[in-house]
C-alpha cells in the first residue's frame, strides 16, 4: 500500500483527475489520492501505460478510471470533462500534470517544436483548468495544483519549456484571483530534480548532467516522486484552504544557490520521504545513491 503522510480517507467519495498519470510524479499522485480514498480519474493520450496504472491502484485497493485524451485539443477536453461529471458528478480536485519538452537550444528550435511543448506544458493546462470550472467547480468548488518546474533562473537548454512553465504560474496567480469568488483554489508544486521515470526519456548524451545535479543542489541529492506528490495532496486538502496562488517549490534548495557562494555538503542531511510502494529507481542513474 501507499504509505502517505496525510489522514486515510481525506479525500473518501471525492473525483480527482490527474493529468499525465500514466507515469512519474503523475502515477505516484494517482497512487497517493487514491489511497487516500479518493477516486482517480487517469488522463493521458497512452491509453496502455493509463489501463497499467489502474491496474496497480486496483491491486492496492483503490479506484481509478481512464480516459485517453490529447489536452492540447479543446474540443476533446470539453467533451472528456462533460463525460467525467455525466460519470461522477462534482470534480473535488485537478492535478495539471501533464507535461514535457526536449533539449534543444533556442536557435534550432522550429515553431513545430516549440508550439508542441508549450500546447502541452501552458495551454492544455488552461484547457483543463477552465472546462474543470466552467463544468463542475463553478457552483461547488474544488481545488487545482498546476505542475510547472524549476525554471526560476530560467531554463538554458529548453527555452520552450521555460517559458511556458512561466506562464503557467502567471496562470495560476490569475485564476487563483478570478476563481476565488466560486471557492475554487489554484496553486502550482514546482519540482526540482526528481528521481522520477521522465528522466530516462532524454537522450544518453545527457546521462553523465543528469548525474551531476545533485551536486548542485542545497541537500545535495535527488527529490523523489512522493515527496512532490505528498506537497500536491497537501495543496489539494483542507489543510490548505487558506492557501491559493502561491507556487510551492519541491527542489531541495537549488534555486537559492548563488554563483561563487561556497556549497558544504550537509552534515546530517533530511532523510529523503518515499512512501511510493512501487517507486522505481530511473535507469540513468545507474546503481548509485539518488
Amino acid at each position: 500500500m501507499y504509505r502517505s503522510i496525510l489522514k486515510p480517507g481525506l479525500f473518501d467519495g471525492q473525483l480527482m483527475v490527474v493529468t499525465g498519470g500514466g507515469s512519474g510524479i503523475g502515477r505516484c499522485t494517482a497512487h497517493e489520492l487514491a489511497a487516500l480514498g479518493g477516486t482517480v480519474a487517469l488522463v493521458g493520450r497512452d491509453a496502455g501505460k493509463l489501463a497499467s496504472v489502474q491496474e496497480e491502484i486496483a491491486a492496492a485497493g483503490g479506484q481509478a478510471h481512464t480516459y485517453a485524451c490529447n489536452i492540447r485539443d479543446e474540443t476533446a477536453v470539453q467533451a472528456l470533462v462533460a463525460q467525467l461529471v455525466a460519470e461522477h458528478g462534482a470534480i473535488a480536485g485537478l492535478v495539471n500534470n501533464a507535461g514535457g519538452q526536449f533539449p534543444s537550444p533556442l536557435k534550432d528550435i522550429s515553431q513545430k517544436g516549440w508550439e508542441a511543448v508549450v500546447q502541452t506544458n501552458l495551454t492544455g493546462g488552461f484547457l483543463m483548468a477552465r472546462e474543470c470550472l466552467n463544468q463542475a467547480m463553478i457552483n461547488g468548488g474544488g481545488a487545482i495544483v498546476n505542475i510547472v518546474a524549476d525554471m526560476w533562473g530560467s531554463m538554458p537548454g529548453m527555452g520552450h519549456s521555460g517559458a511556458a512553465r512561466a506562464g503557467m504560474v502567471s496562470f495560476t496567480e490569475t485564476a487563483a484571483f478570478e476563481w476565488a469568488q466560486y471557492g475554487v483554489r489554484v496553486n502550482a508544486v514546482a519540482p526540482g530534480y526528481i528521481a522520477s521515470s521522465g528522466m530516462d526519456q532524454y537522450p544518453p548524451a545527457m546521462r553523465d548532467t543528469i548525474r551531476a545535479f545533485p551536486g548542485t543542489v542545497p541537500l545535495q541529492r535527488f527529490g523523489t516522486e512522493a515527496e512532490v506528490s505528498a506537497a500536491i495532496a497537501f495543496l489539494l486538502s483542507p489543510a490548505a484552504a487558506f492557501i491559493t496562488g502561491t507556487t510551492l517549490r519541491v527542489d531541495g534548495g537549488r534555486p537559492n544557490v548563488r554563483p561563487g557562494m561556497p556549497m558544504a555538503k550537509p552534515a546530517q542531511p533530511p532523510e529523503a520521504f518515499n512512501g511510493f510502494h512501487l517507486a522505481a529507481r530511473p535507469r540513468v542513474l545507474g546503481d548509485g545513491d539518488a
